[in-house]
């Protein structure tokens, strides 16, 4: 006979048959903490050696007392009560653990309120428990139907029976208020048990209900997460996650708890990231970041019309060119690699354009100093007529150079190769 308590369905060992505490493959404990103080009873509290917690179906838990005087250990069944009669549980803690645990879950608990522990549960009492949970599934079918012939906005999505068979606990989702008087009378009538409907939120529809996540393991709501926290949009955006509802939401439809697991470390790590809410001004261009890598403290920007060349920008660099856009300054360029490559190959071409200037005005110094009609270009303005009034200027000049060759006369006053006088 099976535990039944476990969503595997397979455990050889019958629950609480074992001291050494419940089903052999562990499936039916993996909502319960270690008690590595359970056999340690010396320096325990008194007060506190006869509380303990009580697992039922889908993880649920219950703190009591224990009423029979008898020592009690993790994994036996046991009768404990309840409203309207008795039900079984597991017990999954005890003594200093089992307080600890109350502490810390309902810290506003009331010592004197809390039920007890009947008896331990007999042979009898687990085939009476079989029997209640062979009856669920086809309850929770035939309710499915009845529900959908009433047309009500509810989603019923487990049952659980009462060991005596006295109660049985429909649990149900809605976005709205449901109106259940008609359906509690019909169920009542059908199953001939009292009725008790009890809405529980997706999330805890998901944990009761189990099933595989995204990430291969069993969904942390039905193995080990009892206390489900809001998540919101912004812990996606801290972790640069893109905004996909279908990647960021779980199986019950809402944002994976497992989003809030690094949010403390990102929020911490944020903290020496600079807040870029504008582009980047640059005399190249204008930069728009493109990502952030929060853990090894670098940004990624990209040039408005080349998107699709990143460039690595450290923390340090960028807190600088912000600085210097408060200013009213623009650095060269986004890196400090380009930015010397930049005013490197900036200064090559102003070196470039000197030197054509300089073997330019060489270029210009040296016709000037020697003109097409062989005149020095310090002689002043050229008189066109002073040839005509002097045509002797050449043997009036003074030599200064004994072996200076005369000057020709120019070649439009040369007399014409065919008027060459003949020798007599």
């Amino acid at each position: 006979m099976g535990c039944s308590t476990c969503s595997t369905g397979g455990c050889s060992t019958t629950a609480g048959g074992s001291k050494a505490g419940g089903c052999t493959n562990g499936a039916c404990n993996v909502l319960s903490s270690s008690d590595w103080l359970g056999d340690i009873f010396d320096w325990v509290n008194e007060s506190y050696r006869n509380l303990v917690e009580i697992r039922f179906k889908a993880g649920r838990k219950e703190f009591l007392i224990n009423k029979t005087g008898k020592r009690l250990y993790t994994g036996d069944g046991v009768m404990v009560e309840t409203g309207s009669g008795y039900h079984l549980g597991i017990v999954s803690l005890q003594g200093e653990m089992a307080h600890l645990q109350l502490k810390k879950k309902s810290p506003k608990a009331i010592w004197d309120e809390l039920k007890g522990i009947v008896r331990l549960a007999s042979d009898k009492d687990f085939e009476r428990y079989e029997e209640a949970r062979n009856r669920e599934l086809p309850s929770l079918y035939r309710t499915r139907q009845i529900v959908t012939e009433m047309k009500m906005p509810m989603k019923l999505s487990d049952v659980e029976f009462q060991a005596d068979g006295s109660k049985a606990t429909f649990y149900y989702s809605s976005e709205e208020r449901v109106d259940f008087r008609e359906l509690i009378k019909m169920l009542g009538t059908e199953f001939k048990v009292r009725v008790d409907m009890r809405q529980i939120s997706l999330r805890q529809e998901a944990g009761r209900i189990g099933g595989i996540g995204t990430c291969g393991r069993e969904l942390c709501c039905s193995t080990w997460l009892t206390d489900f926290k809001g998540v919101a949009t912004s812990a996606a955006r801290y972790q640069n996650l893109s905004l996909n509802p279908t990647k960021l939401s779980g199986q019950c439809g809402r944002l994976k708890c497992c989003l809030n697991y690094e949010l403390d470390t990102y929020l911490q790590e944020l903290k020496d990231i600079p807040r870029v809410e504008r582009d980047l001004q640059t005399q190249k261009g204008n930069a728009r970041l493109q990502k952030t890598d929060i853990f090894r403290k670098v940004m990624w920007f990209a040039y408005i019309g080349d998107e699709s060349n990143w460039q690595k920008i450290e923390i340090p660099r960028v807190n600088f060119i912000l600085e210097q856009n408060k200013k009213g300054q623009k650095p060269v360029a986004l890196s400090e690699a380009e930015e010397t490559i930049l005013i490197e190959a900036d200064s090559e071409v102003k070196n470039e354009d000197l030197f054509a200037l300089d073997k330019k005005y060489s270029k210009n110094k040296k016709k000037k100093k020697r003109n097409p009609q062989g005149q020095s270009s310090f002689s002043g303005p050229q008189n066109p007529n002073a040839q005509a009034q002097n045509p002797n200027n050449q043997a009036q000049r003074p030599t200064d150079r004994p072996n200076q060759r005369p000057q020709s006369p120019p070649r439009n006053n040369r007399p014409p190769q065919g008027n060459k006088p003949s020798e007599n």
